[in-house]
């Protein structure tokens, strides 16, 4: 007893010590422990649901996991993914292609068409009215992508359709275009949906840069003599450039398009739709023993690009407010 007496005095001390360092440490560096004990489940769904997921796919990109074969989840194969996308796989550079396509007839029709509603809005002076407008504008931003796809299939339908039914009701056109079901119509109808769909968002972020203009500026330069082209040129459009770099660095995912696609065509009229995006899910979901390995290398180019990408919109039009 008393052996055990000496070595619990021995010991207090100790424990007195390390508390006391502990709770240095939790001041200084760590903060309160009990911040982490209420984050913790936040943290682990995010660590579940998202951090696990993107680390499992970058494992997959390198592997041959086929889901309906089993396994092949873990054979390991380098490069031999890139190999025959490079060279051996003909629908990849097809939906590569289509792609660009898609990007190149969506992003400078959204760009544009964003920058001109905002300007419009921007010039209305009751501020009731310039809300309404923008809750306009965003509404299609909010609405589910299922819900809006279906209510374009369901304007773009040949026989019901509104579109066909005002070009025979009103234009008198005998033979309206299959808009879905055409290999020269189905791309850009579905572009047309996209803008719709996304170019609230990029109306909102010029209203954010327009309103932070100050308007002496525009004042002093109509003194000048400045007409609105110009004061547009010289002072709006400079000003807007920070903002301007933010929508072209966030647009640079066009590319990979899928949902538009995978509700309205599915890829179709003979894959004149299947962009990068949807070529992927087919892989990974639809098409034979569905390839879950190829298609994560496909994403993970995917993301290469958009990072790529983003990074010299930030180096090339990177400016003092960056």
């Amino acid at each position: 007893m008393e052996g055990t007496t000496v070595l619990t005095e021995q010991r207090e001390p100790i424990v007195r010590a390390f508390l006391r360092h502990a709770r240095a440490i939790r001041r200084e560096r760590w903060g309160n422990l009990w911040g982490y004990v209420f984050i913790a489940p936040a943290l682990l769904l995010y660590l579940t649901f998202n951090a696990w997921p993107v680390v499992r796919g970058l494992c997959m990109a390198f592997t041959d996991y086929r889901f309906l074969i089993r396994g092949s989840e873990w054979s390991f194969n380098g490069l031999q993914n890139y190999h025959e996308m490079f060279f051996r796989d003909r629908v990849f550079w097809h939906a590569f292609a289509v792609s660009l396509k898609y990007t190149m007839m969506t992003f400078p029709v959204q760009l544009v068409l964003s920058l001109l509603v905002a300007l419009m809005i921007s010039s209305i002076t009751r501020q009731g009215v310039a809300a309404f407008y923008r809750i306009i504008v965003y509404l299609p931003v909010v609405l589910p992508i299922s819900v809006a796809m279906l209510l374009w299939q369901q304007l773009y339908h040949y026989q019901f359709g509104y579109i066909n039914y005002l070009l025979k009701a009103v234009f008198h056109v005998s033979q309206p275009p299959n808009w879905l079901g055409d290999v020269r119509w189905a791309l850009p109808a579905i572009a047309t949906a996209g803008v719709w769909k996304s170019f609230g968002g990029d109306t909102l972020l010029f209203l954010i840069g327009l309103y932070g203009i100050n308007r002496e500026l525009y004042e002093a330069a109509a003194i000048d003599g400045a007409n609105a082209w110009q004061r547009f040129w010289n002072i709006t459009l400079p000003l807007l450039r920070p903002i301007l770099v933010l929508i072209i660095a966030l647009n640079a995912g066009i590319a990979s398009a899928t949902q538009e696609m995978l509700i309205l065509t599915n890829g179709g009229p003979q894959n004149a739709t299947l962009t990068l995006g949807l070529y992927g899910y087919q892989l990974a979901f639809q098409q034979g023993d569905l390839r879950l390995g190829y298609a994560a290398s496909i994403y993970l180019l995917l993301g290469v690009i958009h990072m790529v990408l983003a990074g010299l919109v930030f180096k090339f039009f990177r400016t003092e407010r960056y």
